[in-house]
């Protein structure tokens, strides 16, 4: 079983590397990863992933986070696996990376947790993520719940990730393997440890040549959950997320600095209601070299430019911060006429695209 890498092994790959920057990726007509990774429809998103990747490559972005679905794996196993190709080879044509995500804590309780089925997706308007029952708002009914809770269901899950790795091990279309998004969320706690340590024991088995990481994310500052930390401290690069204002955002990139003395990749970001905005942190991440994936790209039937439920339930509440900024979008970079949402913006993310190649093609001089 191959260790975690050393932290000058992961120095070492990390500055061999260019910036990455880009963002969470899905096409604007997916409702969903079933709607992104099923046989229904996906010429059509493919054709639509090609537009919109074009966008992406055009404004300076080189990576994208995609988060893979277990149903659609499970039930359309060879269809899947080749259309899995096929989505990275058109990211590869326009000259962008991939971060595969595996698992997800980011999950509703049991009491309300529906199974995906395959097949016409239906949507909720005006609700982020396109789905009323969200993870996103305030839950009473328990933790979240997810397949890998399922005994059942845990051994194929298992058994997607090693096949997926194994496929990809020695591929440079594949940068980082994300093994989990969020562990510990939904108040799953403690509930996700032999989930995460079982994912980094599947891929330190397979010893692929991309390093290995799954995020901290939900208290940076005040330390955070048992399985977020664990899975930092497994890490061979340190991802995290961040959706906090300016200052926090620094105080976290601080703290996991000196905390891990690891390279730092954001894979989350972007949230303009609280001040987590292009203008201050895509500069800040350059000047560190910090990768960043902010989440989404072009607006649409996931429609994550809106709220998150949880925020519509504090203002219903009357708890809302007055610092929220309810007048822009959350997410998403592109109107759905492939137009800036504010070309400020991309002329930011232009500008500092351009000078990260430029220093990286002086440095290997």
């Amino acid at each position: 079983m191959q260790p975690r890498w050393s932290k000058k092994q992961a120095q070492e790959w990390y500055d061999a590397q260019p910036w990455f920057r880009g963002c969470n990726y899905m096409s604007a007509d997916c409702v969903n990863r079933v709607d992104q990774w099923q046989e229904l429809g996906f010429e059509e998103r493919l054709r639509t992933v090609d537009k919109e990747l074009d966008i992406a490559q055009e404004i300076g972005f080189n990576s994208v986070r995609l988060i893979v679905q277990f149903e659609v794996w499970q039930q359309e196993h060879d269809g899947f696996m080749n259309r899995l190709e096929r989505y990275i080879e058109m990211c590869h044509k326009h000259q962008i990376s991939v971060m595969l995500c595996i698992a997800n804590d980011c999950s509703v309780p049991k009491a309300i947790y529906e199974p995906k089925k395959l097949g016409k997706q239906e949507v909720d308007w005006g609700y982020h993520g396109g789905v009323k029952k969200s993870p996103h708002m305030s839950h009473s009914q328990g933790p979240g719940f997810t397949v890998l809770d399922d005994p059942e269901l845990a051994p194929q899950f298992y058994q997607m990730t090693a096949e997926i790795i194994e496929t990809y091990k020695n591929d440079p279309r594949i940068v980082f393997w994300d093994l989990i998004n969020e562990p510990g969320a939904a108040g799953r706690g403690e509930i996700s440890l032999p989930i995460v340590k079982k994912l980094f024991e599947i891929a330190w088995d397979i010893n692929p040549i991309q390093p290995l990481t799954a995020c901290i994310w939900s208290n940076i500052i005040g330390g955070g959950n048992p399985s977020e930390l664990l899975a930092a401290e497994l890490s061979d690069i340190v991802t995290f997320h961040s959706y906090s204002g300016f200052q926090a955002f620094v105080r976290a990139i601080d703290i996991l600095k000196n905390r891990y003395e690891r390279p730092l990749v954001n894979t989350e970001w972007l949230h303009r209601i609280q001040h987590n905005n292009v203008h201050d942190l895509f500069p800040l991440m350059f000047l560190e070299k910090i990768g960043c994936y902010c989440w989404g790209f072009v607006a649409g039937l996931y429609q994550t430019y809106e709220p998150w439920e949880g925020m519509w339930q504090l203002v219903d509440q009357g708890k809302a911060p007055a610092s929220w900024d309810f007048t822009k979008w959350q997410h998403d970079l592109i109107r759905p006429n492939h137009r800036p949402y504010d070309p400020a913006e991309i002329n930011c993310i232009k500008l500092f695209s351009s000078l990260a190649d430029k220093n990286f093609k002086n440095k290997g001089r």
